[in-house]
This record gives structure tokens, C-alpha cells and sequence, in this order.
């Protein structure tokens, strides 16, 4: 079984700042869950990951970051949850506005590439 390809022309863009800093478009994903849902754990069940897992990479954030991009509260009864600070909102957006520019910087030569592979398969 094949992957479905994607309609843009960008599959994977990762932003390393440092050894430890960095942000890719899972962790971005997970990130824009964490804002959507208020909660790590629905984050990653959204994404097919374990809580320990999505656990994993928000810590994996916050340090690389060397401060906090997603806040958790202790859960319990009607407690707990996540939000994201600022630094997260931020540095979510300024990943979102590199994949858009990036996107449409390379749009014409994936679509070269789209028609490359469709003569050459026909």
C-alpha cells in the first residue's frame, strides 16, 4: 500500500535552530493540537501517539527551547490540561509562515517535477 502524496509540493520542512531546538511539522502538529484541544493527551491521540509519546516531545520543546512553549496542569477531576505560552504561539506561527513561503517558493518546480513523472509514466 502506497502513502496518499500530498497536494502540496512540500513534504517535510524542519527548522534546526540548535542541538537541541528544533521544529518539524509533527511537532508542529502536535502543537497546533495542544492550542486546539487544550490537552497533550488529545494531541496525540488526534496524531496516533501515546501520551508518553506526546509527552516526550513536548518536553523535548520546552527544553529546547530553554523555556516553556506548552504550559500543563496536573490532571484529576475537572483538572488538568495544557495551553500553549507565548514563546509556543510564536514560534508555532513563525514555523506556519516558513511552511507557506516555502511552499510557494518551490510551487513551480514541484509542478515541473508532477509533470516530469506524469509524461514519463504514461
Amino acid at each position: 500500500m502506497t502513502k496518499p502524496v500530498p497536494e502540496h509540493g512540500l513534504g517535510h520542512l524542519r527548522i534546526v535552530l540548535s542541538e537541541t531546538a528544533y521544529i518539524g511539522p509533527g511537532r508542529a502538529d502536535l502543537l497546533e493540537g495542544i492550542a486546539r484541544s487544550g490537552s497533550i493527551a488529545a494531541a496525540g491521540k488526534a496524531m496516533g501517539m501515546s501520551y508518553k509519546r506526546a509527552w516526550g516531545l513536548v518536553q523535548a520543546l520546552n527544553d529546547g527551547f530553554g523555556a516553556p512553549l506548552v504550559e500543563a496542569n496536573r490532571g484529576g477531576a475537572g483538572q488538568g490540561g495544557a495551553v500553549l505560552t507565548p514563546l509556543g504561539q510564536q514560534v508555532l506561527a513563525a514555523y506556519r509562515a516558513m511552511q507557506a513561503k516555502t511552499e510557494s517558493a518551490i510551487a513551480g518546480e514541484v509542478a515541473a517535477l508532477r509533470r516530469a513523472i506524469s509524461d514519463t509514466s504514461s
